[in-house]
């Protein structure tokens, strides 16, 4: 028996020696010898970028909105409608008007500086809301501060839009919303967010962090 197993080592050192000495040097490798038996490693499709970055598009029949309230000194507010934007320092001769088959969308970005070089920003808002054609959806988001200038009847009349807290809004509360003059959005979307500014917790210096909605909106609701 001993004989036989030092036969086979013998063998087995042979054989190994001529592998090594014939076999090309890029034959075999330790790499090559890990990789049998290992399942292949399938990788995932880079995600599609969608409207407004939403994670997930819209359904057919939809369109797609995102606002983004203004965050400290240097970040802007931001309104996104079916990939059509509206961003930076902007005043009421900068609004955007998006005109779609059946809806008229118009977008207020900051409330508190409609008009650039005037002091009654709540007339101009005011005019600017009641001048919105019915079937219009009407987007709107602060960045610094919507409320040392927005009066009472300012507020009243976005209040009528729908809004739920445009009544508590404070010094430079980040806020977003969005209403529909003529018909009714679905109970289902996002439609306003308010952050207060709260010096224990604020994400800029004197102010909150941003805060933001988005969803889709039925083309069929007028």
């Amino acid at each position: 028996r001993l004989f036989g197993l030092l036969l086979l080592s013998v063998a087995a050192w042979y054989l190994g020696y001529f592998v090594a000495l014939y076999a090309p040097q890029n034959a075999i490798s330790i790499e090559a010898l890990q990789e049998i038996g290992k399942k292949p490693v399938l990788k995932a499709p880079a995600p599609k970028r969608q409207k407004c970055d939403h994670w997930s598009p819209c359904p057919p029949g939809n369109f797609a909105y995102r606002i983004l309230s203004g965050g400290g000194k240097e970040r802007r507010a931001k309104i996104c409608f079916e990939d059509e934007q509206a961003a930076g320092q902007m005043y009421f001769s900068d609004i955007v008007f998006i005109s779609i088959p059946g809806l008229n969308v118009m977008c207020v970005p900051q409330i508190t500086s409609c008009v650039l070089g005037s002091t009654d920003h709540s007339s101009e808002m005011i005019n600017f809301i009641r001048s919105a054609p019915e079937g219009s959806l009407i987007l709107m988001a602060t960045h610094d501060d919507g409320s040392t200038r927005l009066k009472d009847d300012a507020k009243k009349l976005v209040e009528e839009l729908g809004s739920k807290e445009i009544m508590n809004i404070k010094f430079r509360s980040s806020w977003v919303f969005i209403a529909a003059k003529g018909f009714k959005l679905p109970d289902n979307i996002e439609k306003e967010k308010i952050n207060h500014s709260d010096q224990t917790k604020n994400r800029y210096k004197g102010w909150p962090a941003e805060t933001q909605i988005e969803g889709c909106i039925p083309r069929n609701l007028i």
